[in-house]
């Protein structure tokens, strides 16, 4: 087993939600296409992923990515995001955080980036006010008003659908989504996430709906909506999720709420904001969000022998 005795990382967080970039030292996942690259890191490297995010190191909340050269000539880099459980298609807070540590290292300026993920590539802008955005992969509603039955809680009905992940949103009357009541919150959408489960509830070709979002009223009036969103491995989005919030766009889309270029403004868990808007091209919706990061450090990780975490504790 390959000993990743000098692991660079830099540090970043996206509205609250923390990234952890490996710029260099991690495995060698070949050359091919993407989806053959997450392939190998899976397969073969899956202890990398638990050593790099999880404790010891970080934490059930960190995301981490992998920098990659791209396939895609036309893309400024490539990436594969994973967190303390698995993988990800697409991370948006990621997304910008990843944009924001490539400015650290100097190797982009203000402008438009490509960058390839496993979901597809997407187009990003740096601001010169340091904001990212990012055009996302098309996000559409595969299920309106679906019902569960989740025990504590009754019947809960909502949507399926797709932002980069997948995703079943919902409002629960009198849950209320304040930072106070997180644990309530991640009870109830663990509860959800079981039912769909249980009831066979899942996106295109049969794929697990991996995060739950709950959504209600904004507590700043300048906001739209504000969300609770459980991810995989049962850690809650400190920020107001960029895919969750493509999902969302995508259903409010559907609905006849957002037209196309209107800005959404998503409050999150912490009262940090994303913007949002659709376009529609070639009959798909294609979502875009404005974030702000920051990057936090920058750090090399050992994975001492003797440690018997040196892969993290998962």
């Amino acid at each position: 087993m390959p000993s990743f005795s000098s692991v660079r990382v830099i540090d970043s967080h996206t509205a609250g939600e923390p990234t952890r970039v490996v710029i260099a030292g991690g495995p060698d996942l070949g050359s091919g296409a993407l989806t053959e690259r997450l392939a190998c890191f899976r397969e073969r490297y899956d202890f990398f992923r638990s050593g790099v995010v999880n404790e010891p190191r970080g934490s059930e909340v960190v995301v981490g990515a992998i920098l990659l050269e791209p396939f895609d000539p036309t893309c400024e880099a490539a990436v594969i995001y994973f967190n303390n459980v698995g993988y990800l298609g697409m991370c948006g807070h990621g997304t910008i955080g990843l944009v924001r540590t490539l400015e650290h290292m100097g190797r982009i300026g203000p402008g438009e980036h490509r960058i390839e993920t496993p979901s597809g590539v997407v187009t990003t802008t740096l601001h010169a006010s340091r904001q990212v955005t990012v055009e996302n992969v098309p996000a559409y509603r595969l299920h309106k008003d679906v019902s569960v039955d989740v025990p504590g809680y009754g019947v809960v009905t909502g949507d399926v659908a797709w932002g980069g992940n997948w995703f079943f949103l919902t409002n629960i009357p009198g849950l209320s989504l304040a930072l106070a009541n997180v644990r309530e919150l991640s009870r109830c959408a663990q509860a959800i996430k079981t039912g769909l489960a249980a009831n066979g509830i899942r996106g295109t070709n049969g794929d697990e709906i991996d995060h739950v979002e709950l959504f209600g009223a904004a507590e700043g009036a300048e906001a739209d909506s504000r969300n609770f969103v459980l991810c995989p491995g049962n850690a809650y989005d400190r920020s107001p999720c960029g895919t969750g919030t493509s999902a969302k766009m995508a259903c409010l889309y559907a609905d006849g709420h957002l037209s196309p270029g209107k800005v959404w403004r998503q409050e999150g868990i912490l009262r940090t904001y994303f913007d949002g808007s659709v376009s529609v091209k070639d009959g798909q919706v294609i979502p875009s969000i404005t974030g702000e990061a920051h990057v936090t450090g920058e750090a090399k990780l050992l994975f001492a022998e003797k440690d018997p975490f040196r892969w993290g504790i998962s």
